[in-house]
Formats: C-alpha cells, structure tokens, sequence
C-alpha cells in the first residue's frame, strides 16, 4: 500500500465520535492516526490498519 504521512484514510468502521476519516501522523509496523473528527491519536498496527481501510485520499488530490 502506497500511505504517506498527511494522507487522509476513510476507514470501514467509524470511530466512537462518529467519523470515518482519519489522518496519518505516522507509519511503521503501527500507524498513528488522527481522528478528524475529534482529534483523539490512536495508534494501531499496520495489518490490522490496511484491513479496515475502505480507500486513501491523498494530500495532492484535495490541492487541486
């Protein structure tokens, strides 16, 4: 999977705030995500990140 920090994930399950979207802080064997719709860090691992993810939107695509 091509995720890059600053890419925004819309994830298959919602966050207990509501929100789909989630953006990455940062990438490794775990990904720090941020919620966007409350703020709250969470830290999960990689497999377990590409398994619920539903589509990436990249930062370039919201600059155009």
């Amino acid at each position: 999977m091509d995720i890059k920090v600053g890419d925004k994930l819309l994830m298959k399950k919602k966050h207990p705030c509501g929100s789909f979207v989630f953006s990455v802080m940062r990438i490794g064997m775990d990904f720090k995500l941020k919620c966007d719709g409350c703020g709250r860090e969470i830290m999960i691992p990689r497999s377990k990140a590409e398994h619920n993810l539903k589509s990436i939107i990249n930062n370039d695509e919201e600059k155009n």
